[in-house]
């Protein structure tokens, strides 16, 4: 494993995926929601369904369009530029005033496993933070120099994907509780949202800057 992506690059990649996945976004605003109004069993069935959203872009990006955006730069560029403007508009929308959380619940209605597990793959896959992180993110970390890009591909991937899932395994567990305790605690929910948003204005600015 370390000769095919040495740990030091594993660990910066992880801490990347660690960082998005702990900064608000769709799945987050959706699994938090399901599972206040729902319960945990139901938040844990959406992210069965936001899993298999990942291995869909795994499997593309893998499949295709790491080549392609190595083959085309200033596609490459576009896509990070775009990447650096969401993360900085979800910064803006967490510490503009009247901003909200995503752990002010929204009202959802009872839906049947099928269709809980449904909508969490198609609110993964129409979710921008999603495609830039397997769009624009990970090709960074792979080096064909070191042998198999699939391989590469495939190892980053399943970092990713253990690391988002724990993540938001935790976020459906505790989705209640959090969303009562803030509810209360306005100040707490202020503090919160400031912290989310600092942390997706850093990944903006570190995007934008990276090369």
């Amino acid at each position: 494993m370390s000769d095919l992506v040495p740990l030091p690059v594993l660990a910066g990649f992880a801490a990347l995926c660690l960082g998005m996945v702990l900064t608000p976004g769709p799945n987050m605003a959706y699994l938090v929601s399901r599972s206040a109004c729902q319960g945990r069993a139901a938040g844990l069935v959406s992210l069965a369904g936001v899993g298999v959203g990942f291995c869909v872009f795994l499997l593309l990006t893998v499949g295709g369009l790491t080549a392609m955006l190595a083959t085309y730069p200033v596609a490459f560029e576009m896509i990070r530029w775009a990447g650096a403007a969401y993360l900085g508009w979800l910064a803006w929308n967490a510490l503009r005033p009247g901003g909200q959380s995503p752990f002010q619940v929204r009202d959802l209605a009872p839906d049947s496993p099928r269709r809980l597990f449904t909508m969490g793959l198609l609110t993964n896959l129409l979710n921008p933070k999603a495609a830039l992180l397997y769009l624009s993110l990970l090709p960074q970390f792979i080096d064909p120099g070191r042998g198999s890009v699939l391989a590469q591909g495939l190892l980053l991937g399943a970092v990713q994907m253990t690391i988002s899932l724990s993540v938001n395994a935790c976020y459906v567990l505790v989705a209640g509780e959090v969303a009562r305790f803030l509810t209360g605690r306005p100040f707490w929910a202020k503090v919160q949202r400031m912290v989310m948003g600092s942390v997706l204005a850093g990944l903006a600015v570190h995007m934008a800057v990276s090369r």
